[in-house]
């Protein structure tokens, strides 16, 4: 049986994606979707590339993903999963990357500077 895989990253979170030909079960850190993400949105965004390449019961997702917060986690099941259904068919490249679902985020954290308090923010100005 062919086994799809497809790595997803976006902002700290990192998803490992396998798809399977199946019924549609899509499982996330050994939950079901529906469980594992509390606003519809997400769950939305997280199917958007089975959506768009019309595939939605046509395979079995399991996701392993860890780092970042449900936002973030969501964008890298989104990513992981673009990226494997490149493997099970090169054709569907055109219509992932005019929706943008192959492109990486590049936007992450910036780091705290010393002598503030967050990576801009400042301390509050005192005159006395």
């Amino acid at each position: 049986m062919a086994q799809y895989i497809g790595t997803g990253r976006r902002k700290s979170s990192v998803a490992r994606v396998r798809l399977l030909p199946g019924s549609g079960k899509f499982i996330v850190n050994k939950k079901d979707l529906e469980d594992y993400f509390a606003f519809d949105t997400l769950k939305v965004l997280a199917k958007s590339p089975l959506e768009l390449t019309e595939n939605l019961g046509k395979f079995d997702v399991y996701v392993n993903v860890n780092g970042g917060g449900f936002t973030g986690q969501a964008g890298a099941i989104r990513h992981g999963i673009a990226r494997a259904l490149l493997n099970v068919n090169p054709e569907y490249r055109e219509s992932l990357k005019r929706a943008g679902y192959l492109t990486r985020d590049p936007r992450k954290k910036e780091r705290k500077k010393y002598g503030l308090k967050k990576a801009r923010k400042s301390p509050q100005f005192s005159k006395r």
